[in-house]
């Protein structure tokens, strides 16, 4: 069965470009030219990805995936942005998007995000043992829920899946392209610091109530989970 993209965007150019280029890899298109639009196509049955636009008039795409999370639904998001700041690219993240890309970008890129998006559907965990622990952190792998000294962390679905990757190697070194690869499942590109931004809001989250940081930077190899500082 072909897999079917939502596109929510104001910009009939991106829509038209986007439509073209999913509906030639096969994919199933639908299109919403709003946020409100977008939410009601969603309703009507749950499409298997959605590309959505931040910037819109009204409902905009903040609001639109916040609204998705908090309804429960778990699609895969991938946002577009025209504003190349962290703080947009942040806020974006922390309401639930999987992934996103800065204004403009190749066609190539972006079937290269969806065809990973994809690939880690909400529900697909690896196999393993069910709860691990390092320290005083705790993560279940059938509720979702992670604890650190008995506090409960809100983790959005990728800072839960890179703490996973964490925990099930600890004091191990792990590079970008492993983690890029494990989480995303694409190649890690160095124009593209989407790696570094869930770095830091999982180091944020997991040190809040004053628990020690435990993933450390290892320079030009990549990032551990060992709480030596």
């Amino acid at each position: 069965m072909r897999s079917k993209i939502l596109i929510i965007d104001d910009d009939e150019k991106i829509i038209s470009m986007l439509r073209r280029g999913l509906a030639f890899e096969g994919y199933d298109v639908i299109t919403a030219n709003n946020g409100a639009e977008g939410l009601k196509v969603i309703l009507n049955g749950e499409p298997d990805i959605v590309v959505l636009d931040v910037m819109m008039p009204q409902v905009d795409g903040f609001e639109v995936c916040r609204r998705l999370r908090e309804g429960g639904s778990q699609v895969p998001i991938l946002m577009l942005t025209a504003k190349d700041e962290i703080e947009h690219r942040v806020k974006g993240l922390d309401l639930g998007a999987d992934d996103y890309l800065v204004k403009p970008f190749a066609l190539e890129e972006l079937l290269a995000r969806v065809r990973a998006l994809l690939r880690r559907k909400p529900g697909q965990e690896e196999a393993g043992d069910h709860r691990l622990t390092y320290e005083d952190i705790v993560l279940d792998v059938d509720s979702r829920e992670v604890l650190r000294g008995g506090k409960r962390l809100e983790l959005t679905a990728k800072e839960f899946e890179l703490l996973h990757l964490f925990m099930q190697n600890p004091k191990r070194v792990l590079s970008r392209d492993l983690i890029m690869d494990k989480i995303w499942g694409y190649d890690y590109s160095g124009e593209s610091n989407v790696l570094e931004v869930y770095i830091a809001m999982l180091r944020q989250k997991t040190e809040e109530h004053g628990g020690k940081r435990v993933i450390q930077t290892i320079r030009g190899a990549g990032y551990i989970l060992r709480g030596d500082s």
